[in-house]
């Protein structure tokens, strides 16, 4: 595939963080990283235009009443998702789902034709059946349920090189 057909699409969470303290690069940000630099794939982050706040319980409470609403916060910038094919899909595992953020981004988009290929960071339950659920979102793809990668926040913050190996492992498998 050509460097121009595949994107990495990420949110990234910063500050206080459960089970890793207070960090200044996301989990996920350190995974689309190695993603990118691998593939030689462009790289977006999805950022809300209110920012969740830095102290972990404030980050939760708000997280949980924007789940229980359905809530579809507002994000700044966009990206033309139709000139990619392929898009490596990232998130942290919210309690078994996806952060409302990421549904505006993809809400905002005709995901019609493209192969989307989520990966997570988490601290408990790995993939968590988010990745059904970004099936079920981006439709119309062809979305890799049980072929996306899950990340240990601890270890992408901590051990690199293993993160590193997870991921360089999970890409050849996919063939890249």
């Amino acid at each position: 595939m050509s460097k121009t057909s595949v994107l990495v699409l990420f949110f990234s969470h910063t500050g206080e963080n459960y089970n890793v303290g207070y960090i200044e690069e996301g989990n996920t940000a350190i995974i689309a990283d190695m993603i990118a630099d691998a593939t030689g794939a462009d790289k977006f982050e999805i950022v809300p235009e209110k920012d969740y706040s830095v102290d972990y319980n404030e980050c939760i409470e708000i997280a949980q009443q924007e789940k229980r609403a359905n809530a579809r916060p507002a994000v700044k910038g966009d990206i033309a998702i139709e000139d990619y094919d392929v898009i490596f899909l990232g998130y942290p595992n919210w309690w078994g789902e996806v952060p409302m953020c990421v549904y505006t981004f993809i809400e905002k988009h005709d995901w019609n034709g493209k192969t989307v290929i989520p990966f997570i960071t988490y601290e408990g339950s790995g993939m968590g059946g988010t990745d059904s659920k970004i099936a079920k979102a981006t439709t119309g793809s062809n979305t890799l349920v049980g072929k996306g990668l899950a990340v240990q926040g601890k270890v992408a913050q901590e051990n690199r090189t293993s993160a590193k190996k997870s991921v360089d492992n999970w890409l050849t498998g996919l063939g890249f």
